[in-house]
């Protein structure tokens, strides 16, 4: 067949010059005497070492007689270009002509003009590198090979400022060309490669090219292989030696190139191994996005599929030594061979260490977590793949309405947390045994929203080492150890913490130097005068134990959403002190700006607590906490121990909180929660006058519960029935949890970047599921 429309180098005969020519070649064009000549090879061109008496001392490169000047003028500035953006990069950099200067910045300074009979070849000189050309990769450490993914993506970024007119070229080399080689395979020898080459094209074509479009695009090198790279004792690359195949192409085909060399030949796991090593490398410097990192293996793929088809090709015209090119051919098919055998889907996922999502993910989680893990929400589980503000979209591609999750807290997958945390990785992330500015201005900020006396914080991982961290202060402060909470509370999962979280208990009850007290009831109008406290504090000291502390959430989530009226909550208080106890303000579910009104649910009961206890809502799902508290009562903790959380407040956790601030203050937030919370219980109480198993309804901001009663006349709980709208909201797209003592409150708690927007899909959803239910 004929030759392929395509770069018209690589279908000519290099030159062919002998070593003593290329010695006369040299002192004709650039003065110099070398002593003698070896010819290094080369696909495009023609490259010498030349010799001088005391060893080597330049490389000369001669032209193909086809090729074109300005390519080669591209290749020069590129090098230049790169090797000022990063003067460590390890370039090898073309010499002036003679008489032409140093620091010329036109190109044509770097190459020379040799006539030979009809054809007009450029002649370069460049500089001998320090190490090795052509390593084995199969010699190469884990560490080299990261190292040349790292260096693969400083070479990138140095060029990602660079452009040249003939960048735009169609060189097959290049994956974005891939297509235009299958005409090439008719001349592959071995059929079992020439069938694995067509598999790989048929999936770039089906699953690639329509979103080739889709990835990053700028100049780049497109051949760093061991072909044209040097490398010292320990593998690391010590000089890039060849421009030639550099074009504009998607920014991941570098890694393509780097993946085809390194691990050919290798054996299936290590393909595997290898090019995350490599892809280690590459994202110390430049990460990928994750269109980039899901397509790795079909990239990878269909560089290898390109080097069957264009060495096949070129050996069947002689342009290439057959048997060399069938035992690369055979090295790079068992690359493919690996991919094809996992799956582009196991593939993708092997190469990037994402998880796996195999099998039935219901009944591997019921094998290894046990039956103390709490339960899956719904009847029909959902597995989800992603979220972005307050949707969430399963692995059916169905979004859903997310009502439910507080701890993402200004939306999933916030791009502002998300930078931040990703940024900070990057950086540096380790304890507060090192000063970071991090941590302190977030402890700086997080006072400013308290009140003045609350002015010292701990940092610490989740909320219930929050919790925790404040009971032992309180132990300490007062020398009690008694605790009080609410009667179906939920704190923590430590130790202490759980013994104040009644709602996990299912067992014999709380612990006996605990005691609870029921909040009151407004929709059955039960609970709502002090005496209920007051039983539950004289019942603590019955048992011989003084109140250490009392701990409420306020917005009382786990009770069912009450709102107790503030002067009721400023009395038990009171009692607490009076008792010799503190009051521990929990805001893991209530705080930043969960109510609308203020910062903290605390504030709106005109309370002054003795501490403020954050959870991970505070980093937008990030582990991240914090204990604010007093300063005395810090100093008096002191004397007893040295308080120290290994991570807490490192400088990822902390960068996520100040962005979580960050959007609150810069999307208003708090406003908006106002709105959205009105506006929503305002729909669900049209939807209740039609139906009456809606009981009640009530809650502050974005903090809201739905009661669902079996009649309301008798304001009798309909555990099941709520349940079944739970399930029945799923099914139409809306996410929804259940609370309260007797499980019959929907828990509508969205992140805080639900809108009035939102509102008429809820709405609609509940009406539905409450309408698809019998009492």
């Amino acid at each position: 067949m004929g030759a392929p429309a395509f770069d018209e180098v690589l279908q000519a005969t290099p030159p062919r010059f002998s070593a003593d020519e290329a010695v006369e070649i040299a002192a004709r064009t650039f003065g110099v005497s070398p002593t003698g000549a070896r010819n290094l090879g080369s696909e495009r061109d023609q490259t010498f070492m030349l010799e001088g008496a005391d060893g080597s001392f330049a490389v000369l490169k001669v032209s193909n007689a086809v090729e074109d000047a300005a390519m080669l003028d591209m290749e020069a500035s590129a090098a230049q270009h790169a090797r000022r953006v990063d003067p460590g990069l390890p370039i090898a950099l073309p010499w002036p002509v003679p008489g032409a200067a140093d620091d010329a910045d036109d190109p044509v300074a770097y190459r020379a003009s040799l006539e030979v009979g009809e054809h007009e070849h450029f002649v370069r000189m460049y500089d001998v590198l320090p190490g090795t050309a052509g390593v084995d990769p199969t010699t190469l450490s884990d560490a080299a090979i990261a190292g040349w993914g790292e260096t693969t993506a400083r070479l990138g970024r140095a060029l990602r400022g660079f452009f040249h007119p003939r960048a735009e070229r169609t060189m097959l080399w290049d994956p974005q060309h891939a297509l235009r080689t299958r005409p090439l395979l008719d001349d592959v020898p071995d059929p079992t490669h020439r069938e694995l080459a067509l598999r790989v094209l048929d999936r770039f074509e089906a699953a690639v090219a329509p979103i080739w479009p889709e990835l990053r695009a700028q100049v780049v090198h497109g051949d760093l292989t061991v072909d044209n790279a040097l490398v010292d004792a320990d593998g690391t690359i010590t000089g890039i030696t060849d421009f030639g195949d550099m074009s504009h192409s998607a920014l991941a085909i570098d890694i393509a190139s780097i993946v085809d060399s390194l691990v050919a030949g290798r054996e299936a796991d290590e393909v595997f191994r290898l090019t995350r090593l490599i892809l280690d490398g590459y994202q110390r410097v430049t990460p990928l996005e994750p269109l980039e990192l899901a397509l790795v293996g079909e990239l990878v793929a269909a560089r290898c599929a390109v080097t069957i088809a264009i060495t096949s090709w070129r050996a069947a015209r002689g342009l290439d030594d057959a048997g060399y090119v069938e035992r690369y051919c055979a090295s790079v098919a068992r690359t493919i061979q690996a991919i094809l055998d996992a799956g582009w889907e196991e593939a993708a996922r092997r190469l990037t260490g994402s998880p796996d999502a195999g099998g039935d993910l219901a009944a591997r989680r019921t094998r290894v977590f046990g039956p103390a893990m709490e339960p899956l929400t719904y009847a029909h589980p959902i597995t989800m793949t992603s979220a972005r503000g307050v949707w969430m979209t399963d692995t059916d591609g169905r979004t859903y309405l997310d009502a439910y999750n507080n701890v993402p807290s200004v939306g999933h997958s916030h791009p502002r947390v998300a930078e931040a945390i990703a940024r900070q990785s990057r950086s540096l992330n380790t304890n507060m045994r090192y000063l970071h500015a991090a941590a302190i201005e977030l402890a700086e900020r997080l006072v400013a929203t308290c009140p003045p006396a609350l002015d010292t914080v701990l940092f610490v991982n989740s909320g219930s080492e929050a919790n925790d961290a404040a009971w032992r202060m309180a132990v300490a402060a007062t020398g009690h150890d008694g605790g009080l909470c609410t009667a179906m509370a939920y704190h923590g999962i430590t130790h202490a913490v759980s013994a104040l979280s009644p709602e996990l208990t299912t067992g014999p009850g709380v612990p006996e130097h605990i005691e609870t007290w029921e909040p009151p009831d407004t929709y059955r109008g039960l609970h709502g005068d002090p005496s209920v406290f007051a039983a539950a504090l004289e019942r603590l000291a019955a048992r011989g134990h003084g109140p250490a502390a009392a701990i409420m959430d306020g917005v009382l989530t786990s009770d069912g959403f009450f709102d107790p009226d503030p002067e009721l909550v400023q009395t038990w208080v009171r009692m607490t002190r009076e008792a010799g106890g503190l009051w521990i303000a929990d805001e893991v579910q209530g705080g930043h700006g969960r109510t609308g009104e203020a910062m903290w649910s605390f504030q709106r009961y005109g309370i002054e607590p003795d501490f403020v206890t954050l959870g991970k809502p505070m980093g937008n799902g990030h582990p991240v906490a914090a204990v604010i508290t007093r300063r005395e009562i810090a100093e008096r903790f002191a004397r007893e121990t040295v308080f120290f959380s290994t991570f807490g407040g490192n400088p990822v956790s902390a960068v996520a909180a100040l962005a979580v601030l960050d959007v609150l203050e810069d999307e208003r937030v708090l406003p908006r929660v106002v709105e959205a919370g009105e506006a929503l219980r305002g729909a669900i109480r049209d939807v209740a006058e039609q139906h009456p198993a809606i009981g009640d309804v009530r809650g502050v901001g974005l903090a809201n519960g739905i009661e669902v009663v079996t009649d309301p006349s008798t304001k009798e709980p309909d555990p099941a029935r709520t349940s079944a709208v739970k399930d029945g909201l799923r099914e139409r797209g809306v996410l929804v949890g259940t609370t309260g003592r007797r499980d019959n409150v929907l828990k509508v708690r969205p992140p805080l970047a639900f809108t009035t927007a939102e509102v008429p899909v809820f709405a609609a959803a509940l009406e539905e599921a409450i309408g698809a239910t019998k009492a």
